[in-house]
C-alpha cells in the first residue's frame, strides 16, 4: 500500500463562507489537512507559529496587515514555509509582489478548483506555480517592457540591431553603414545595455520575442 504525505495547510481568508468552501475542497483530497485557519493577518502569523505548516494560503487582502507583510514575516520567521497566494487581484503587479516577498505560487480566485489543488502540491514540492491567467499577464508585462526599452534605441543603434539579427559580422555592419568597426561595437555595447541582455544569445532571443525575426527565418 502506497501512503501519501500529508500537506498539512494553515488557510488565510477574511471571508469564513469561502474559508469552508475551501476546506470543504481540501478535505476531499487524501494528501491535505486544513490545521488551522485565520481571517486577518496578526492572526494568521500566530496561528503559523503555533501550527508550523507545510503550506500556507493566503489572500491578499486581509484585516489589519496585509497578505505580502504575512508572507514577509512567515519568511523571515523560516525562509523554507511554502506560501500560495490564492486572490481576487489579476493585476500581474500583485503577483510580481507576493513572489519579491516570498510566496512561491499565485492562483487567481477565478481559477477551477483542481488549478487550485495543483499549485498546492507544486508549492508543496518547491516549485514555482502561476494560474494561467496570471502567467499571460506576466509575460505581455515583461513583453511590453521589452518593447518599450527597443524603443529608446537611436535610429542608428536601432539600424544595427536589425543587422546583428541578421548575423552580420562588425565589419560587414561598419561597409554597409559607412561606420568604423569600433564605432559598431561600441553601439552594439550601448545596444545591450539598453535592452539589458548580457550576451547575443540573450540578444537575439529578445528580437524573437520581439519578432524583429523568427525562428523560419534562423532556420532557413
Amino acid at each position: 500500500m502506497t501512503y501519501l504525505a500529508m500537506i498539512r495547510i494553515l488557510l488565510v481568508d477574511d471571508h469564513a463562507i469561502v474559508r469552508e468552501g475551501y476546506r470543504a475542497l481540501l478535505a476531499k483530497q487524501p494528501d491535505m489537512q486544513v490545521v488551522a485557519e485565520a481571517e486577518e493577518g496578526v492572526q494568521a502569523y500566530q496561528r503559523f507559529k503555533e501550527c508550523s505548516p507545510d503550506v500556507v494560503i493566503t489572500d491578499l487582502s486581509l484585516p489589519g496587515i496585509s497578505g505580502l507583510e504575512v508572507i514577509a514575516r512567515i519568511k523571515q520567521r523560516c525562509t523554507e514555509t511554502k506560501i500560495l497566494v490564492f486572490s481576487m487581484h489579476q493585476n500581474s503587479s500583485f503577483a510580481m509582489q507576493a513572489t519579491r516577498a516570498g510566496a512561491l505560487g499565485y492562483v487567481t480566485k477565478s481559477s477551477p478548483p483542481d488549478v487550485l489543488l495543483r499549485a498546492i502540491r507544486e508549492v508543496h514540492a518547491g516549485h514555482l506555480f502561476l494560474s494561467a491567467d496570471i502567467a499571460q499577464a506576466l509575460a505581455l508585462e515583461k513583453l511590453g517592457s521589452e518593447r518599450l526599452a527597443l524603443e529608446t534605441l537611436t535610429v542608428r543603434e536601432f539600424e544595427i540591431l536589425r543587422l546583428l539579427v541578421e548575423a552580420k559580422t562588425t565589419e560587414d555592419i561598419a561597409q554597409i553603414l559607412n561606420i568604423s568597426p569600433k564605432t559598431v561595437c561600441n553601439c552594439h555595447y550601448l545596444i545591450k545595455r539598453k535592452l539589458g541582455v548580457a550576451s547575443d544569445i540573450e540578444l537575439m532571443r529578445l528580437a524573437i520575442r520581439l519578432k524583429m525575426i523568427s525562428l523560419l527565418d534562423l532556420s532557413g
